[in-house]
């Protein structure tokens, strides 16, 4: 199902539902637990994901066509981004000149193209409703009676303690939450050599079995990648805030500033950022980061 180039190393999550050699069969498996469907593995499938695109903006994306769908998949394992909405809409726009020839758009006659769909998977531990949905509209300074764009996305948290519905549908996101659970528990115990147990882990309970045992070494790079990756993103949100602080220090410390501070102050210590270094960044003291 692999047809791009990559850049960047893949999460865990595109790797089982895009790039593996059985990502076709996890996909469809998804998109049949989704959709209520049974499409067989002999359904086209083709992977249009843009390269680079969402990665460097936060989050990691599956964007496959099929069934005359566009059917884009996003994973967050870190705070929900309510900006998702207008990210996606830019992000489809670009699918859209991807798939369609240039001169389409002058054609007289109706040119038709797939509809999109918009999904996020959310395992981060925040406390989240089993399902959202987060509109394009909901960002509109002014909100008309009729709506003259939309877009919405749909938010499972997949999250086995949730018990969102679509894990009971769908084998490989089912066990692909319970990887990602003994992964943060493990790092909580060895933050050295976490990934290695809970891939070795893993394995002895069944979870994702044939997968890891044909590329442990691939997934341990991988999800010391995306360790990175949260870690810099939440270096850069404490960046954000920083300005943030800088700008409003003449009005005041408002009550809103302060709760960004602890939230940014929070993905600090979840990406083990040193303790030093989140209070400089948030300016919070050592006892309010410590109580978190």
């Amino acid at each position: 199902m692999s047809t791009a180039n990559r850049k960047y190393k893949d999460s865990v999550f595109v790797d089982l539902f895009a790039e593996d050699e059985k990502a076709k069969e996890n996909f469809l498996s998804l998109y049949n637990a989704l959709h209520g469907t049974n499409l067989p593995l002999s359904c086209p499938v083709e992977n249009i994901r843009l390269d680079n695109v969402m990665y460097m903006n936060i989050i990691n994306d599956v964007s496959c066509l099929v069934d005359g769908k566009i059917i884009v998949l996003a994973e967050h394992q870190s705070t929900i981004n309510e900006n998702m909405p207008l990210r996606f809409l830019q992000y489809i726009a670009r699918l859209y000149e991807k798939l369609q020839a240039p001169t389409d758009r002058y054609l007289r006659k109706l040119s038709k193209i797939p509809a999109p769909e918009f999904y996020v998977f959310y395992n981060g531990t925040d406390d989240y409703p089993e399902t959202a949905i987060l509109k394009l509209s909901d960002a509109f300074i002014t909100k008309p009676e009729q709506i003259p764009l939309e877009l919405e996305v749909k938010v499972f948290n997949i999250n086995k303690n949730k018990g969102a519905e679509v894990l009971s549908r769908c084998k490989p996101l089912e066990e692909y939450s319970l990887f990602v659970e003994e992964v943060r528990k493990q790092m909580q115990l060895d933050s050295e050599n976490g990934f290695t147990n809970a891939v070795k882990i893993c394995i002895e309970k069944g979870i994702l079995k044939d997968y890891l045992q044909r590329k442990s070494r691939e997934v341990i790079n991988m999800l010391v990648a995306e360790y990175d990756y949260d870690t810099d993103i939440a270096v850069q949100r404490a960046e954000a805030s920083r300005i943030a602080f800088a700008e409003g220090i003449e009005q005041g410390f408002s009550d809103g500033s302060y709760q960004k501070a602890l939230e940014t102050a929070k993905l600090m210590k979840q990406a083990n950022c040193e303790l030093d270094f989140i209070m400089q960044m948030t300016r919070l003291s050592k006892e309010e980061i410590e109580k978190l």
